[in-house]
């Protein structure tokens, strides 16, 4: 199996990158954060992969960090979930975010990615919670306040994506039951600000 690779970043768009080892060109797919995480064409670049071997193909996924593998592998280990939906699951929100949601049950959350459905959710956080949630919650996804989590409903009742209201909360070190400083957090940082 091809664990990381280490080389040349020769391309990159929207869906991962090609990188260069000792002339041999990898096309590695990857989240959009992973993408972003990517240094300029032409510097060299280490990623995490891993090598997905299917009857007809093989795919190389690639990774910023290693709990963003660690999410993507047990997103396999759901019934449904293929490659291709454990990558849209990592575009769309945070590992953090989306262990955050299997602690918390939020199934809705999660159904709020694009190619997930319901019940395919409802299947994540069942699957998922064991291995991630209850008593065995990560620090990295402890679950958020009681402001935050309201905020984050509010966000989403607004019409913002689980990635961006995600992404608009992160930082939030305000008054941890205070709904409506959160709210105002996401509601600057959607807004362009700081």
């Amino acid at each position: 199996m091809i664990a990381s690779l280490t080389g040349r970043v020769v391309a990159k768009d929207a869906s991962g990158c090609v990188i260069d080892v000792g002339g041999v060109g990898f096309r590695v797919l990857m989240s959009t954060s992973a993408v972003a995480a990517l240094p300029a064409e032409g510097r060299e670049a280490s990623v995490l992969t891993h090598l997905h071997v299917r009857e007809d193909e093989l795919s190389l996924y690639g990774f910023a960090e290693p709990l963003e593998r660690e999410v993507f592998l047990a997103l396999l280990s759901v019934s449904g979930v293929g490659p291709k939906v454990a990558l849209a699951a990592l575009s769309a929100l945070r590992p953090e975010a989306l262990l955050d949601a299997v602690a918390r049950e939020d199934a809705a959350f999660i159904a709020s990615v694009p190619g997930i459905g319901k019940k395919t959710a409802e299947r994540i956080v069942v699957d998922l919670k064991d291995r991630f949630g209850s008593a065995g919650v990560r620090e990295a996804a402890a679950a958020p306040s009681t402001g935050v989590r309201e905020a984050e409903q509010a966000l989403l009742a607004m019409g913002f994506s689980a990635a961006e209201v995600a992404t608009a909360l992160k930082g939030y070190d305000g008054p941890p039951d205070d709904a409506e400083s959160a709210l105002k957090h996401g509601l600057r940082r959607l807004g362009g600000g700081v």
